[in-house]
């Protein structure tokens, strides 16, 4: 299963170091457990991604500590391309990622179990005929963002990490005049309590 060669995929991820990765989980897995999973986390993900696009049109952008061995590891592993997080917010962070795409792009991050190659082959299907794709979250954010041609006003203000991310980006969607299109809704591994629910659905991880 391939999505259309021209989409790309940009992955957020931070290094999976002690005490800096995964840390709402801390209280419940401590450091080290928490960074562990995250490896894990981001292991998946990047198998997910590379049976849904070819590994050229994935680009793992990466903070903490560029040089980590797991972003090396995984580099070499799937043939994907590294490069360092810039400076700023969250929302500039996905504008840069989905900028220097230089075409059609898509945005995640490496703690939604719920995405599967054919999860993101459909969003990348859509934008061919959308502006916009996005999967909600769950949680009131979205666990996916992808456009055909970026726009910071689509990042602008928002209020990362808060259960309004997917509302205030359907009303600037909207006054874009963009169409969009939402897939699927989706869940994402952030705090203690969800982790009853990834060990249902896969044990593996933990």
């Amino acid at each position: 299963m391939c999505a259309d060669a021209e989409v790309s995929l940009a992955i957020l991820a931070k290094a999976p170091i002690p005490g800096r990765a995964k840390t709402r989980l801390i209280p419940a897995l401590g450091p080290q457990g928490a960074a562990r999973l995250h490896a894990r986390l981001l292991r998946r993900t990047l198998a997910v991604a590379c049976h849904a696009l070819p590994p050229g049109r994935i680009t793992l952008w990466t903070a903490l500590d560029p040089d980590h061995p797991l972003f090396l590891e995984l580099a070499e592993r799937h043939g994907i391309i590294l490069r360092p997080q810039p400076e700023g917010d969250l929302g500039e962070r996905m504008h840069r990622a989905l900028s220097q795409a230089g075409g059609p792009a898509m945005v995640i991050g490496s703690d939604c179990p719920a995405l599967s190659p054919a999860l993101l082959t459909a969003c990348a299907g859509r934008l061919k005929n959308h502006d916009a794709v996005c999967l909600p979250a769950e949680d009131g954010g979205y666990g996916l963002i992808g456009v055909r041609h970026p726009d910071p006003r689509l990042f602008d203000d928002i209020a990362w990490g808060s259960g309004s991310v997917m509302t205030e980006t359907r009303e600037r969607i909207a006054a874009l005049g963009w169409r969009l299109a939402c897939p699927a809704t989706v869940w994402d591994v952030d705090r203690p309590e969800d982790l009853a629910r990834l060990s249902a659905a896969c044990p593996a991880l933990l």
